[in-house]
């Protein structure tokens, strides 16, 4: 199988939607997507990743099946922490500069999967929100042929499946989700790796003798908005 990962275009969160340019980067990634051609297309709940994923569902006249479990709302509650300017905003974790330096700690790397236990994180739901995605994703994993075998880190191939899968949904949803399929633990992965507007991340699962270990072979590639003659920016700031 291989597996597309795909974040929403660029967006307006009120209302939630993408801009004119999201729009023009869901067409580009919705073309590339269909040239490569697509089995199956999900999306988050949230209407940003719903448009973005469209332009690929009409090309390949697939239909969009929506996960409300992978909707950005769920993380936003359990993976964000206090912006520390003293008016009661939120901000992502791994966007905190205190908790970033934090996860590269010594104390939080040694516990591995339960570097949430560590002290001296401010009040959070952080187990719960990973707890709640690992759920999900193994469900999800298992209803694609894959069942999660956390304790050796590999996947058991239930049911062989040559399907290409796409899931368009979030950046931060996406930090959580990511790091649980691939068995990277969160602070390692949330805060060295990023995905920026419609970037395309691509998993191979290849089965040998029924055990798959999940490869990344692209992380948030842009390549589609450098065809497509778009800006290639990351979160609207241009690097390149």
């Amino acid at each position: 199988m291989l597996f597309f990962y795909v974040r929403h275009g660029d967006p307006t969160y009120q209302p939630d939607a993408l801009t004119p340019i999201g729009e023009r980067q869901a067409e580009a990634v919705g073309r590339r997507l269909a040239r490569y051609g697509l089995d199956k297309i999900f999306s988050s709940s949230a209407n940003r990743a719903i448009q973005t994923a469209r332009p690929a569902a009409e090309l390949t006249r697939r239909e969009i099946v929506t996960l409300d479990w992978c909707n950005e709302g769920h993380a936003w509650k359990e993976m964000t922490v206090d912006d520390g300017t003293g008016r009661g905003r939120k901000t992502w974790c791994f966007q905190s500069e205190a908790i970033r330096r934090k996860f590269s700690s010594p104390e939080v790397l040694s516990l591995g999967d339960k570097w949430y236990e560590a002290p001296g994180f401010p009040e959070n739901r952080f187990r719960e929100g990973l707890e709640r995605v690992g759920r999900e994703t193994d469900a999800f994993l298992l209803s694609l042929g894959y069942r999660h075998d956390r304790e050796n880190r590999c996947y058991i191939e239930e049911t062989p499946n040559n399907e290409r899968v796409a899931l368009f949904a979030h950046q931060g949803f996406g930090m959580s989700f990511l790091s649980c399929l691939l068995d990277v633990p969160y602070p390692l992965f949330a805060s060295r790796f990023d995905q920026s507007c419609t970037g395309m991340t691509v998993i191979e699962f290849a089965a040998k003798d029924g055990i798959a270990v999940p490869k990344m072979l692209e992380l948030s590639c842009d390549a589609h908005l450098y065809a497509a003659d778009l800006p290639t920016e990351y979160n609207r700031r241009l690097l390149f």
